[in-house]
This record gives structure tokens, sequence and C-alpha cells, in this order.
């Protein structure tokens, strides 16, 4: 059986070299395929993903500025560390403006985005998920948080959650292979979904909030 996977919305315009290399790396640094304090070979990566050292390059300067890797000067540049205890911080954020993203997506999207939304859910409810793919669940979950925060038509917002679900998901990849319900974890974004679709916001936030209490008590629960 694949593994399962929620397709992308993608944008017409090509992917640059460097968008590339950066979409590539922030996905290692972030499951941990680099572990944290790693040091960072751009040879080898531009050899590994097919690119120069350049758009490597380039594509570590927007990584720093992620806070997933650091440079230091005569040493070279490496995957940040990871603190657990900027969890609780880091959660502070995400607790405050999850909810008002869902709200903000099921009073601004689009009618196309809505249908993509109403979509999504089918697809995440119809999903066949193998025991054990736990980074693939987690790239899902990823990939559907993304899509609400897209929805709602606010880059900025969209940036910054981004940058905060990126940090949150190494400090859970730590500990993934103790979380226990992973799979109904992502599947209960399809009731989030339909909310946002139908442009039901009250229902978007409150499902949300309840997204993310649920989750945290897990985390919480394992470290």
């Amino acid at each position: 059986m694949s593994s399962p996977e929620v397709s992308p919305v993608t944008d017409s315009a090509p992917m640059s070299l460097a968008d590339l290399a950066y979409e590539r790396l922030q996905d290692r640094l972030i499951m941990l395929d680099i572990r944290p304090g790693e040091p960072i070979n751009d040879s080898q990566l531009a050899e590994e993903i097919g690119v120069g050292r350049t758009p490597v390059r380039e594509a570590l300067k927007r990584l720093e500025t992620d806070h997933l890797v650091v440079s230091y000067p005569r040493r070279g540049t490496f995957a940040t560390t990871i603190d657990v205890t900027e969890l609780g911080a880091i959660s502070d954020i995400r607790e405050q403006l999850m909810p008002f993203a869902a709200r903000r997506a099921a009073v601004h999207a689009s009618n196309a985005m809505r249908d993509t939304l109403r979509a999504k859910a089918d697809e995440v409810r119809s999903l066949e998920i193998p025991r054990g793919d736990r980074t693939a669940l987690m790239r899902m979950d990823m990939a559907l948080h993304r899509l609400i925060y897209k929805a709602g038509g606010n880059p900025h917002l969209e940036d910054v959650l981004i940058r905060y679900d990126n940090l949150a998901t190494r400090i859970w990849c730590l500990v993934i292979d103790r979380l226990p319900d992973l799979a109904h974890h992502v599947t209960e974004h399809a009731d989030l979904l339909d909310a946002v679709a139908d442009g039901d916001a009250d229902r978007a936030e409150r499902l949300t909030r309840e997204h993310i209490a649920g989750f945290a008590r897990e985390i919480r629960g394992v470290l």
C-alpha cells in the first residue's frame, strides 16, 4: 500500500531552482532527516537535490530567517538545535492565530477555493492510512493547515503561521513514535475544511480550537 498523500495546491508560476532547494531542505529540516545540530554541507546537498551550489546557498539564507539553520563565522552552517521548552511559546502564538485564520478563511475564501476545500475534505475522509507511516501523516497535517491559511487571503498571516507550524512540527517529530492516534488527528481536518468551505466561521474557529487543544494534550503526555 502506498503512503497517503494529500495533493498540494500549486501556483501556475514555475518554481525557481532556489525555491526548489528551499522546499526540499525545509522538508528535511522539519522532518529531522537533517538532524538538529548537524553541519550543512552545501556541495553535498546541491548534488542530492540536483541543483547548483548557488540555489542551495540562497535557500539556506531563507532557512536561517525561518530559524531552521544557523550560520557561524569561520565555522559554517548548522541545523538549529531543538529546545522543547520553546513549544509553550510557539503554541501560545498558534493558539491565538490559527482559530483567527480559520475564521478569516471561512469569511474570505473565494468560490474556487471553497470548491477545493470541499474536495480536500472528501479526499481526507477516503484516505487509507498505513500503520507506521507517521512522517507522511505529519506532512499531510501541515499541508491541510497551509491550505486553510491560503484560503484566508492574507499572505502575511499565512507566512507567520507556516513559520510557527514548521518549528512546532520539528519538536513533535522528536516524539512522533510515542504519539498515540495520529491518523485521527489528520482525518478530523475534514469537518474543519467543510466548515470553512461552507462559510461557517463560528464552527471553523471552534473546530480549530478543539483540534489544537486535543493535539496539545497528546504532546504534553509524551514530553
